[in-house]
């Protein structure tokens, strides 16, 4: 079974552009179904940077929707990052010696990326960052990085396809 490991700006995104909570609200139920099924997920790294309102988040509806107990259990992957993965990442993916400042701009994406090159046969990163092959170190971007990494990476409409999210979902048994 494939698993679809989100990055932050999947759901900082879909929130601020494309299915608000307070417009949309049947796509936050499907994207909680889906991670309670097993199918989406994000590691803890990525989950609080948007639940503690890091980068572009606000502490707004979405940052209450992950603080409810059910939500953040239900999306979380229940696994620790290996240091070495997360260490390979950032070699082959930025650059192996990136200094301090350079590896605050990559922020926590290599953790996510690692997270897929445990599993690349069964995991999938979604990001709605575009390829930018001429950026280079710290400015890479995570499709690059992940093409990099050998881990197969989509956006959030790829995925939504993929898992059969429409407006008209509704629970099953609801």
């Amino acid at each position: 079974m494939k698993i679809y490991l989100l990055d932050a700006n999947v759901l900082i995104t879909a929130n601020r552009d494309y299915y608000s909570m307070e417009m949309v609200p049947v796509f936050w139920e499907w994207l909680l179904y889906m991670a309670e099924c097993g199918r989406v997920k994000m590691p803890i790294e990525t989950l609080e940077e948007v639940r503690d309102g890091g980068g572009k988040a606000k502490k707004d509806a979405l940052v209450t929707w992950l603080n409810r107990a059910e939500v953040y259990e239900g999306l979380l992957l229940q696994e620790d990052a290996a240091p070495e993965l997360v260490a390979s990442v950032i070699a082959k993916g930025y650059a192996p010696d990136l200094d301090e400042t350079e590896l605050e701009t990559v922020g926590r994406d290599p953790f996510l990326i690692a997270y897929a090159v445990a599993d690349p046969d069964n995991r999938v990163v979604v990001s709605i960052e575009v390829s930018a092959p001429a950026k280079k170190r710290a400015n890479r971007r995570v499709p690059d990085v992940c093409r990099d990494n050998g881990v197969s990476v989509c956006n959030t409409f790829t995925m939504l396809r993929e898992l059969g999210f429409t407006t008209a979902w509704t629970k099953p048994g609801a």
